[in-house]
């Protein structure tokens, strides 16, 4: 794996972290009810920070347009995945089903951003050109 590779992967699992802390963020806004309550209120502000910085450092090589659609996405999903869980909501197979369509879209977006191949150039090595003479 080379070292662009390597750095691509890293920034999508920093991108996934993101999302995770996205997700962290939505739910622990809603369970603060606007703000009104100090603790989930305090863990709100832990993930918007953690969100933040994980996302910055993923757009380090992943292109804004992207990497903020990918995060928005795993934060909608997983909020909507896990508030019924946490929370008094609830999750109607039509509601499943967008969002299995949103989670098809940030896989084809993990898919798409696959490093281009170098093309290899039609120009040889001066060594090369000067050794037929």
């Amino acid at each position: 794996m080379s070292r662009t590779e390597r750095s691509s992967a890293n920034s999508w699992l920093m991108l996934l972290l993101a999302g995770g802390f996205e997700v962290g963020y939505a739910l622990s806004v809603g369970g603060s009810h606007g703000f009104t309550r100090l603790s989930w209120s305090l863990v709100a502000v832990v993930f918007f920070l953690l969100t933040l910085w994980a996302l910055s450092v993923a757009l380090r090589t992943i292109d804004v347009g992207i990497g903020y659609a990918v995060w928005a996405g795993i934060g909608a999903a997983g909020a909507a995945l896990l508030g019924p869980a946490f929370f008094d909501e609830t999750l109607t197979p039509v509601q499943a089903l967008w969002l299995g369509v949103i989670i098809a879209g940030v896989v084809w977006l993990k898919l798409a951003d696959r490093p281009q191949e170098p093309q290899e150039t039609a120009v040889r090595p001066r060594e090369v050109q000067g050794a037929e003479r």
